[in-house]
């Protein structure tokens, strides 16, 4: 099944790392053999930029990080941002308007950097089922006084509205609220979140769109996910591989399904379709 891949974009929670948030080492030699192989290996995350490991980020070979489902796509060794996609700020307000009527923890991602306020973030983890995740939140969110607060400082562009639901009917309703707020992409990488871009933001655009950037054709592009913001993703990439533990319609949406992200399908995926 091997394939002419230059390029594999990959998620990292529930996909490349496993669910204690760690890249394992057989994971990271597989990347590193991928990258002397010339292929250009990134993140392809709903996180910001600084919630990607730094055991990704300093990988030696890895220079792009495409952030917050594309709406950020940033050259590491150039230090700046080669494509953005953001939200204007009054749209984003609107977006956690609804978030605030219902029981969730909120955030917002500027500049790729996630604010939350410090209140919710002293107990995110009553909105996630790993304390892996609240680990990681509480590593990598700035605490604020108050997202609205921060979202109106400077008047900044914003790159993602997130939320973390305690109640699934909660989650279902603002999940149509949000469908019907002009230029919004809602989606969602975990059962219990919404995930908000501007509209016609995703995965999928943001790795074609840098496979553009670098002159590589979208069928030389390999993309790993597991959740439904990897869903654009996998569909518009040439071989599009689901982990085994990624939910259904993503499934259906890959060319390949490898092993769970607990036993390293993403390293098997890429030995078996993309190494000589």
């Amino acid at each position: 099944m091997k394939k002419q891949i230059k390029m594999i974009g990959l998620d990292c929670d529930g996909t490349l790392l496993n669910n204690n948030k760690e890249l394992t080492e057989y994971s990271r030699e597989v990347l590193l053999r991928a990258i002397d192989q010339g292929i250009i290996v990134l993140a392809a995350t709903g996180r910001p930029l600084t919630g990607v490991p730094e055991e990704i980020l300093k990988l030696p070979g890895i220079r792009y990080a495409l952030t917050s489902n594309g709406a950020r796509i940033v050259d590491l060794e150039k230090q700046e941002v080669i494509y953005e996609a953001v939200m204007p700020v009054d749209t984003a307000r609107k977006v956690l308007d609804v978030f605030a009527r219902y029981d969730t923890y909120k955030e917002i991602f500027i500049a790729g950097t996630g604010y939350s306020s410090s209140c919710e973030l002293d107990k995110v983890e009553q909105y996630v089922l790993l304390e892996s995740m609240a680990c990681y939140m509480r590593a990598c969110r700035v605490p604020v006084r108050d997202v609205y607060e921060k979202l109106e400082q400077g008047n900044k562009p914003v790159d993602k509205v997130h939320a973390l639901f305690r109640n699934m009917e909660e989650r279902e309703k603002a999940f149509r609220e949000i469908e019907e707020i002009p230029g919004t992409a809602p989606t969602g990488a975990m059962a219990n979140n919404i995930e908000v871009n501007a509209y016609g933001v995703n995965k999928g655009v943001g790795l074609i769109k840098l496979g553009e950037i670098l002159g590589i054709q979208r069928e030389e592009i390999m993309a790993c996910g597991d959740g439904m913001n990897d869903l654009e993703m996998l569909r518009e990439a040439g071989v599009g591989v689901a982990v085994e533990n990624a939910v259904q319609a993503v499934k259906d949406a890959a060319d390949y399904i490898t092993d769970t992200n607990e036993n390293e399908g993403v390293a098997k995926a890429i030995e078996k379709i993309a190494l000589a």
